[in-house]
């Protein structure tokens, strides 16, 4: 009985110590990218628009807050921007800032907007270990706003599936 229970224990400790990489032990340390200008949001990130917690659930709605600053993700197949296949940009819900062009906006089946690329200088990405993973987290560059996370399981030419929460986004249909 003493040895089975010492081998389990020892299995279990080492399945922890396996998982324990994939844990989130703190708040992640944003890469260099997500830093590229001056002013700071309470975390100590910079960013060129920056509010308090108290301006930011003034400005945005619930669910954008909570997806924004608090790093939720909405439910699939909740957000219109899903499906919408009209032309246009979307933007960040915080700052406003253009993100992704609609001609790189792709059906992923997922339930959530998905783009093969960002606009250029739009995002920055952060390493996110929660939930047992390990995932790249992806931020509007002007805000630091979280926006959802970006994979490798995309349609070419980039190969990348940008898996944005739509209320994270606001959508501007190009004028014709």
């Amino acid at each position: 009985m003493k040895k089975r229970y010492f081998l389990q224990t020892g299995a279990a400790l080492v399945g922890v110590i396996a998982l324990s990489r994939y844990w989130p032990l703190g708040a992640a340390e944003p890469k260099a990218a997500l830093q590229p200008a001056a002013g700071n949001d309470p975390k100590g990130n910079h960013f060129e628009v920056t509010k308090t917690e108290a301006e930011w659930r003034k400005a945005l709605t619930p669910a954008q807050f909570s997806v924004l600053r608090k790093q939720d993700t909405e439910r699939p197949f909740s957000s219109p921007l899903d499906k919408l296949t009209t032309a246009g940009t979307y933007s960040c819900a915080g700052c406003s800032l253009p993100l992704y062009s609609s001609s790189t906006k792709f059906d992923s089946g997922t339930g959530w907007p998905s783009f093969s690329a960002p606009l250029d200088n739009a995002v920055a990405t952060t390493s996110d270990k929660s939930f047992l993973m390990a995932r790249t987290e992806v931020h509007c560059r002007r805000c630091g706003g979280h926006l959802g996370h970006v994979f490798d399981d995309g349609p070419p030419p980039t190969g990348q599936r940008y898996c944005m929460n739509g209320a994270a986004l606001i959508f501007t249909e190009t004028a014709s």
